[in-house]
């Protein structure tokens, strides 16, 4: 099978300077038996604690913080697979491309899916949000093939940074409970809004404009270059 053309990997995240000395640290004190597969494994797993987290959370909210666990555990073998078998010049682009994308994509809609059955997200809006991470990830695979640009961030923003806003999104969930805010708007009256529908909601309204734009731009590029 050929191999993916050479790609270069955009990664210039908020927390950047913080998470590539803590990766590269990491994957330097990997014991041996410990292989890119297995971390995958592990970040499936925190995925999975993730949406336990949240299903359970319409029991107690003490389950949220099971929650923000899973989150960890889920950047910790996520993002240092790629990063292990880099460090120890084991990469297998086609598999390794394949199998990393497969399993974001699983587990994007189980966090999605878990944070919407939670008591704290209508789960519409938990939908839409999932609908725009999956047009950004979609927008990422065209671009890595179409321009040989693997660009994780967009606007300083990652996968890192979204897991830190919904930990901290849970802390306040918990300490908190459900916020409503209400908005009084023409020709509509007075309409009650969830704080956490409108964090996600202004997050999924980010996500599709970083896509139409970024998609409008390259698109308009490619046809100027004859491409």
């Amino acid at each position: 099978m050929e191999k993916p053309k050479k790609h270069q990997r955009v990664n210039d995240i908020l927390l950047g300077p913080l998470e590539r000395p803590a990766l590269q640290w990491l994957a330097a004190h990997m014991p041996a038996w410990m292989t890119p597969d297995k971390l995958t494994s592990i970040g499936v797993f925190g995925t999975l604690l993730t949406l336990t987290g949240y299903i359970l959370s319409r029991q107690a909210a003490g389950w949220l913080w099971l929650a923000s666990l899973g989150f960890v555990i889920n950047w910790f073998g996520d993002s240092l697979d790629g990063t292990l078998a880099r460090y120890r010049h084991i990469e297998r682009p086609v598999y390794g491309f394949y199998i990393d994308h497969v399993v974001d994509t699983a587990c994007q809609i189980l966090m999605f899916v878990g944070l919407g059955v939670s008591p704290y997200i209508t789960f519409n809006v938990a939908m839409v949000a999932l609908v725009g991470y999956q047009a950004m990830a979609l927008l990422v695979y065209t671009l890595t093939y179409v321009a040989g640009e693997y660009r994780i961030s967009y606007g300083k923003l990652g996968p890192t940074e979204v897991r830190v806003v919904a930990i901290l999104a849970n802390a306040c969930m918990f300490f908190f409970g459900v916020v409503y805010v209400n908005f009084n708007l023409p020709w509509v009256g007075v309409v009650t809004v969830g704080i956490y529908d409108l964090l996600v909601g202004t997050v999924a309204v980010l996500l599709f404009g970083f896509f139409f734009n970024s998609a409008w731009t390259k698109g308009v590029e490619l046809k100027k270059s004859g491409a």
